[in-house]
């Protein structure tokens, strides 16, 4: 698996995407990190830790500040608030990957951290992948 996501991450940086194709390439990830948010909102752990609650309402904020701009078309705007509010999907990301292990060992956490560091990812190269159009 490391190595298709890291061949896709190849393949994005050498290709320049256009705004529009930029933004629905994210959106497409933000159904991934909606299940990531979901299950941790849901999770029994969470309502005891304040470190995972933030990781989930960190998710969700980055995905509802993007949501007018898809609704609207607007793939300036859209790619705006993107990377505006990247630097703290990442470090939500890096947390969940640092708490993950004391808070659960349970496949499903891990799957979780894995689907969000993927989500991360693609995202910064999306965001990487500009044609300047």
């Amino acid at each position: 698996m490391p190595s298709n996501a890291e061949g896709l991450l190849a393949l994005m940086s050498d290709t320049s995407l256009t705004p529009q194709s930029q933004m629905e390439a994210i959106d497409s990830q933000m159904a991934h990190l909606w299940m990531v948010r979901t299950f941790l909102k849901h999770a029994e752990e969470t309502e005891e830790d304040e470190e995972l609650q933030q990781v989930a309402r960190t998710l969700y904020d980055y995905m509802l500040a993007l949501g007018p701009a898809v609704q609207a078309n607007d793939p300036g705007t859209y790619l705006k608030q993107a990377k505006k509010k990247f630097s703290k999907l990442r470090k939500a990301c890096e947390l969940f990957e640092e708490i993950q292990p004391e808070i659960s060992d349970h496949t499903n956490f891990k799957m979780a951290a894995v689907s969000c560091r993927l989500v991360v990812n693609q995202v910064e190269a999306i965001l990487g992948a500009s044609s300047g159009s």
